[in-house]
Order: C-alpha cells, then structure tokens, then sequence
C-alpha cells in the first residue's frame, strides 16, 4: 500500500518546496495513504459541487419570491384609495419580507468563501499527492481565504448583520 506524506507547516511558516529528493523536513508531516487522499479530495469536490446547486436554489427561489412581491405590491397600489389604511399593515409587511431577502446575500457569500476553503483543500491535496515530474511547473494554488467568514450573523432581525 503506497502513502503520501504530507508536510503540515507550522502557523505562520511558508509551506517548504517540494522537491524530488527526500530531506528531513523541519515541519511536523502526516503519512495517509493514496487511496485515502483521493477519496478526501473527491469528497470536497462533491461537497463543492453541492454549494455550487444550493447557490443556484437560492438564487431561483429569491428571484420567485422578488416577482411575487413585486406583484403584490403591484396589485396593492391599484387597490389603494378608500382602502388605504387597510392596506398600509400589507405593505409594510411585504416591505419588511424583502429586506429579510438580504438572507440571500448572505447565504451566497458563505456559500462562496466555503467553496473556495474546499477548493483549495482539495487542490491542496492534489499537489501533496502528486510527485510533479522532472520538467513539471508546480501548480499554480488560489489562496486559503484569510478570514474564517466574510459573514456574522446570528439572527435575521433589523440591525442584526455584520458584512465583512
């Protein structure tokens, strides 16, 4: 059975060149099997994919929920005159509903900065796994996103998201 050794780079140490030639590496490494850290990097490619579709649900059902506002609000202006003060509790609450859409803008930007943490895991893995031949160019890697969420919220009242 054929392992993969990994360096795992200290905090704040740049990860060291691969080479082909076998050094201590000053860096604490893990030894995984192959089969292993295929299926791991198949498994956040999924997971990505995953994102990617739920993204597309959102965005779909939030474009659904806009037109049905709009029509409703649509019909409210043509029914306004006697029953104005009827109406105004209506219209608030679908002026209320929209704002509560930012969820999407949300739900978007988490879903991004996930599939961008899962890509370059994966990608991560692929060039750990790999010995590049002689005359290989390394891969060129996206950065690890620096910051755990571009997103905190714990809640969808009124003044309760904090973006970036």
């Amino acid at each position: 059975m054929s392992k993969i050794v990994i360096p795992t780079p200290l905090p704040g140490l740049s990860r060291p060149a691969m080479s082909s030639q076998t050094l201590p590496s000053p860096s604490p490494s893990v030894s995984l099997p192959v089969h292993l850290v295929a299926g791991l990097q198949d498994a956040l490619l999924m997971a990505m994919t995953d994102l990617q579709r739920l993204e597309g649900l959102l965005d779909h059902a939030t474009a659904n929920l806009l037109e049905r506002f709009g029509t409703a609000n649509d019909t409210l202006g043509r029914l306004q005159g006697e029953h104005a003060a009827a109406l105004a509790p209506v219209r608030q609450a679908l002026h209320q509903a929209v704002t509560e859409l930012q969820f999407h803008d949300m739900a978007t930007q988490l879903i991004g900065h996930t599939g961008q943490v899962l890509q370059s895991c994966a990608w991560r893995l692929a060039e750990a796994a790999m010995e590049p031949e002689e005359d290989e160019q390394p891969m060129a890697l996206d950065a690890m996103p620096e910051r755990p969420s571009p997103v905190t919220q714990s809640e969808m009242d009124a003044g309760s998201v904090e973006l970036f």
